[in-house]
């Protein structure tokens, strides 16, 4: 054997060790440690909302069912290492509420709290108003509730997301159906779903009233958060091809941007899917989630922007392989994000997260509860205070029951895969 070829074959095995020793640390990785709690949510809950204020609190909103038609929308405070009692905020014979369009309830940095439901408002099953309330007392008593759109349709009004701006004012984004012709509860399909927003302040005047998009799919979650530059909205869009792709709208200037496709799926479907995106934010960085089926391959997706949402680097897959989507997406004070979803399993499903770097490279994926994958077991839900993330979703048994867990963020260390 030649002097060169000896030392080819050294450096060889010095890699080839080095790779077996990095395996054994990854295999050695422990997984992050996720630990239920006691949920403040009685029997007969579900359709939990988490929500992470600026002093460290997480709230808890959820719809408890008192008889067949009665809801009411509870809450609790989450800080230090239990929930605060429950509380309620509303009540009603005449609400409308599903597993994809439910309440939430944010809390403004002067801490006072805002919360929506959905009220029926016509004889049909697709017509009903957003009711929007809010309480300077910690939740013991709420304010006369108002509408935030003035059309006065029996239409349909929902799928909210309420986002904090200041100490005086929240911004609500809907989906509005007021260009619909309800006829025995079918809509005409000639006509189409709004994207609609407007600011309600602290006396309860509306103000900056927009329709951000005059086409968009018919019953996808919206999401929004706040960048550096301002508020971005994300949405699932409808081109007049029905392709159903992700796009996000910024607030700049004044006015709202045009649509940017955060990434060109090419899901091309007849109907909606009921299955919107997330949006999470940090300074000028963004990171948006969302599931699709384009070329009939269901897939979970996160991608990030640097820009605040002006433009977005490729789609990172993060699921497992048998996604049903339901997703959401925190960013972490690394600059990481953590993706949450539900995937499918011979048993049922599995709530799973992963984490994933800006540069695309991703942890393992790990569990955070066994859970149904039908309609009923509803969205989970996450938020961060510190280095503390908050889970919920709901169990869907007979009765439902909302659950929810914690994980400490140290706990979890890099598994990296690509």
């Amino acid at each position: 054997m030649t002097l060169k070829l000896f030392r080819k074959c050294v450096r060889l095995i010095i890699a080839l060790a080095l790779f077996n020793l990095n395996v054994f640390a990854q295999r050695a990785t422990p997984a992050p440690v996720v630990r239920e709690i006691d949920s403040p949510a009685a029997t007969a809950s579900a359709e939990p909302n988490l929500f992470a204020a600026s002093d460290g609190r997480v709230f808890l909103s959820w719809l408890e069912s008192t008889s067949e038609h009665h809801l009411t929308l509870r809450f609790s405070v989450r800080k230090g290492a239990r929930w605060s009692e429950a509380r309620t905020i509303a009540e009603g014979d005449d609400w409308f509420a599903n597993w994809a369009d439910f309440p939430s309830l944010v809390a403004l940095s002067d801490g006072s709290l805002v919360a929506h439901w959905l009220v029926k408002n016509g004889a049909s099953a697709h017509a009903f108003n957003i009711e929007v309330a809010q309480s300077s007392d910690d939740g013991k008593t709420w304010g006369k509730p108002l509408v935030p759109h003035h059309d006065g349709t029996p239409t349909e009004h929902g799928f909210v997301s309420l986002l904090p701006l200041d100490r005086e004012r929240v911004g609500a984004v809907w989906l509005d159906g007021r260009r619909f012709e309800t006829k025995a509860g079918e809509h005409n399909p000639a006509n189409e779903m709004t994207l609609r927003y407007a600011t309600i302040d602290r006396a309860g005047q509306m103000a900056d009233e927009a329709m951000m998009d005059g086409r968009v799919c018919d019953c996808c979650q919206t999401a929004a958060a706040m960048t550096a530059d301002g508020v971005i909205v994300a949405y699932r869009d409808r081109s007049e091809n029905e392709i159903r792709d992700i796009s996000v709208l910024r607030f700049i200037n004044g006015k709202w941007s045009a649509p940017v496709t955060v990434h060109a799926d090419g899901w091309e479907l007849a109907g909606c899917p009921v299955n919107g995106p997330s949006i999470a934010a940090q300074g000028r960085r963004v990171a948006v989630a969302w599931f699709t089926a384009a070329k009939d391959t269901p897939r979970v997706n996160v991608s990030f922007s640097s820009d605040a949402g002006a433009s977005f680097g490729p789609a990172v897959q993060v699921d497992a392989g048998q996604p049903v989507g339901r997703v959401q997406v925190l960013m972490l004070s690394d600059g990481a994000a953590l993706v949450c979803w539900l995937e499918r399993t011979a048993q049922g499903g599995e709530i799973k997260a992963r984490r994933v770097q800006a540069d695309g490279t991703r942890d393992e994926a790990f569990t955070i509860a066994q859970a149904s994958a039908a309609r009923s077991s509803g969205l989970p839900r996450m938020a961060r205070s510190g280095d503390e993330i908050v889970f919920a979703w709901t169990d869907a048994g007979t009765p439902s029951r909302v659950h929810t867990a914690v994980m400490r963020l140290a706990a979890q260390k890099s598994s990296k895969s690509k």
